[in-house]
């Protein structure tokens, strides 16, 4: 299996933001950029021409934007990123077909999502929805927006980001579960930016207390803080001791994973989320937390498949 930064291409500006950040993630991780674009012919019903008073769309028109699009999307990336090596391909089928067959042999699939502003960052699309539920393989959405800039620190003379200085990748942890794709890639990919990693993880108190928090003692809420934190830094220890270039904050807060960690948004460079895998046809096989930040992150997420 080849190992490649995949982007699906339709033309939309989220798209090409999407292709953007993928250019920049291909360099990052030393890989080979591929442009994906599925192209879906439609076959109007009979009498479509006559019943609607148009003629039918041209097969030809199709092809030509077919090829338009990865063009000229290769021309833009090559200019910006001289060096990488990018290459396009074109496919015939429904775009959930193309791109969830491309999930399982990429090493990421970067989709993208138009923005709808500070409220709600993330406009996910159903082929999108049914890709990032479905895939095996780790799958970043990327909003239209101000990514780029809020991706980098400031310069120090104040006159913008400083490009290559990333903040902070978040990932959010769950202790039932510290699968180990999801720990790898988070702090490979704090790594590879050379930046912090922030560990964030939501616990909640005993069901007994959660109708009235003042029943628990001081001394016991403490008691459970210190413990989880505690279990949180076993967690990690191996993968500080496999990644010692990386800078880890350890962040255990009591309330839901998904409000700290769509805080947290605010300040990252990408956000790092599991998604269990499950094979049954029904449901959206996303859970809350990642719910959640597919449609109020204010950075690109990551969505990790994991057992």
């Amino acid at each position: 299996m080849s190992r490649t930064v995949v982007v699906g291409l339709d033309g939309s500006p989220a798209s090409l933001a999407a292709a953007e950040w993928a250019a920049r993630e291909a360099r990052l991780r030393r890989l080979p950029l591929k442009l994906l674009h599925a192209v879906e012919y439609w076959a109007p019903p009979y009498g479509y021409a006559s019943l609607a008073g148009a003629p039918a769309p041209a097969p030809a028109s199709t092809e030509y934007w077919g090829e338009r699009i990865p063009r000229e999307a290769f021309e833009q990336l090559t200019e910006r990123h001289p060096g990488l090596e990018i290459s396009t391909e074109q496919m015939d089928g429904q775009p959930l077909t193309v791109l969830a067959d491309a999930a399982q042999e990429a090493e990421v699939l970067v989709l993208g999502s138009r923005g709808l502003g500070a409220m709600t960052a993330f406009l996910v699309g159903s082929v999108s929805q049914a890709v990032l539920a479905h895939a095996e393989r780790p799958v970043v959405v990327v909003r239209t927006g101000s990514w780029m800039e809020s991706a980098y620190l400031s310069a120090p003379d104040g006159s913008g980001p400083q490009e290559g200085a990333y903040r902070p990748v978040v990932l959010g942890l769950d202790l039932s579960r510290p699968c180990d794709e999801l720990l790898d890639y988070a702090f490979h990919a704090a790594a590879a930016r050379r930046a912090p990693l922030r560990v964030v993880h939501g616990w909640s108190m005993p069901p007994a207390y959660t109708f009235d928090p003042a029943l628990i003692a001081p001394e016991i809420r403490d008691g459970m803080a210190a413990g989880t934190a505690t279990a949180l830094g076993d967690a990690l220890r191996p993968w500080r001791s496999k990644y010692p270039e990386v800078r880890v904050e350890e962040e255990s807060s009591v309330g839901p994973a998904a409000g700290h960690l769509v805080e947290a948004s605010a300040g990252a460079s990408l956000v790092v989320v599991g998604r269990r895998i499950r094979r049954s046809a029904i449901g959206t096989h996303l859970g809350p937390v990642a719910h959640a930040l597919l449609h109020h992150s204010a950075a690109p997420v990551a969505v990790v498949p994991h057992p």
